[in-house]
């Protein structure tokens, strides 16, 4: 069997599957239950200065049926008095050594604040600390969380200070509220910091109720910008994920991966492009902490088929795949196939190449049902159809070169070959 064991910054746990800081740990009720689901790791959610939350404080997007594709939270930080955290942070170390216990903070800003709240935080035997440079709201008007994140500047300094005190590995998570995480990235890695994690969540409305015209969550008549995370992130998150692997800050510091990790493919997927673990934040507020078993299982039954023995055999695997658009082979070429055998006659690939794309499909009315074939010569092989498409295998794209060679845009223009060359 595959070996599951991280070792991220030399912080041990027997397998890559972190919670996130967040409601699920925020308190030693959660995180023990975590522990004895299986987690390999959790960060505790943030700890600073006294706050109040308000009531409400989530709302989602759902799809097509499916609750919680996104979610959005206005909660803060921790509003548990300090003390109380840190001892249970120290009982809950002292019950499980084997899991990674990492502590998030936001200090005041301040090197004294960052000072003592990392001296009180390694008092308790935690593992390492994990800044919090993302919280969207709340944090942010009051000069924490994003706001250091979004200025590499002031993300350098804070890190300086940490780094002046921290005897533990120290771990810095970047807002995703920016152009580019590069920047802070970079500006953070110089500083000193141990590792990186991201994305923390995105700031979003995910709705307004059509009656009383709120947007959602709702707190008596009024509601403000949230913290959107979930599936719908997932993609954001490999991007900025892959922008870091790319700009070779993977090569410097390990990453821990997290927006939108819901099942042991999504794991995968982040350690293909650089994480050395992920953490999990909405799924388990959905479905609960047992769905750590399916990830486990998943991942290890994933790794056996492919031969990989640990997971550091795969981790950036698929980061030299990818490439700046204008080196791509422009005489690589697909056109779509359609399975006349698994076919169900719905239409729906004809209507939209018809509709949207570019008119590369034949329609021949029958009786009882009419039949649809590909026009090879008018399809670029853009996937539409077969994203569309709600039989899995039955449009199958299928390669048909244009050229022997490989050749990229700048090639192309610089042989001065036509615009319209097919």
């Amino acid at each position: 069997m595959a070996d599951l064991s991280s070792d991220f910054l030399g912080i041990k746990s027997p397998n890559p599957f972190w919670l996130a800081s967040a409601p699920p740990t925020d308190k030693k009720y959660n995180v023990m239950r975590a522990f004895e689901a299986g987690w390999g790791g959790v960060v505790w959610k943030t700890l600073g200065s006294q706050v109040k939350n308000v009531s409400s404080r989530y709302s989602a997007v759902n799809f097509n049926g499916s609750k919680l594709m996104g979610f959005n939270n206005i909660e803060l930080i921790s509003d548990r008095p300090l003390e109380i955290n840190l001892r249970e942070i120290k009982e809950v170390v002292r019950e499980f050594p084997d899991r990674a216990m990492i502590v998030s903070l936001m200090a005041d800003n301040t090197k004294e604040s960052w000072h003592e709240l990392i001296k009180r935080t390694e008092d308790t035997g935690a593992h390492g600390i994990e800044l919090n440079f993302g919280c969207p709201h709340g944090m942010s008007e009051r000069g924490m969380g994003s706001s250091v994140g979004q200025d590499p500047e002031i993300a350098k300094m804070v890190v300086e200070w940490v780094m002046e005190r921290a005897t533990i590995p120290v771990i810095t998570k970047l807002t995703p509220n920016v152009h580019s995480v590069v920047p802070t990235g970079k500006a953070c890695v110089e500083a000193g910091t141990n590792g990186l994690s991201l994305i923390n969540t995105i700031q979003s409305i995910t709705g307004i109720d059509l009656d009383n015209f709120v947007p959602n969550p709702n707190v008596g008549g009024s509601s403000t910008y949230g913290g959107y995370c979930g599936p719908a992130v997932k993609p954001i998150a490999l991007k900025m994920l892959a922008t870091l692997s790319l700009n070779n800050v993977t090569n410097k510091v390990p990453i821990s991966g997290i927006g939108g990790v819901s099942t042991w493919k999504d794991a995968v997927e982040f350690m293909l492009l650089g994480a050395s673990n992920v953490q999990v934040c909405t799924a388990v507020m959905k479905h609960g902490f047992r769905i750590v078993d399916d990830m486990k299982d998943g991942l290890n039954n994933w790794m056996d088929e492919k031969g990989f023995k640990t997971i550091g055999d795969f981790i950036g695997k698929s980061v030299p795949t990818l490439s700046k658009w204008e080196h791509l082979d422009l005489n690589y070429h697909i056109v779509a196939d359609i399975n006349q055998d698994k076919c169900i006659k719905c239409g729906l690939c004809y209507i939209t190449c018809e509709d949207t794309s570019h008119q590369a499909i034949n329609l021949k009315y029958g009786n009882p049902y009419n039949t649809y074939t590909i026009k090879e010569e008018d399809c670029v092989g853009c996937n539409l159809c077969k994203l569309v498409c709600p039989v899995d295998g039955c449009i199958s794209m299928l390669e048909k070169r244009k050229g022997s060679e490989y050749l990229n845009w700048i090639e192309y223009q610089e042989r001065g070959l036509p615009l319209n060359d097919h």
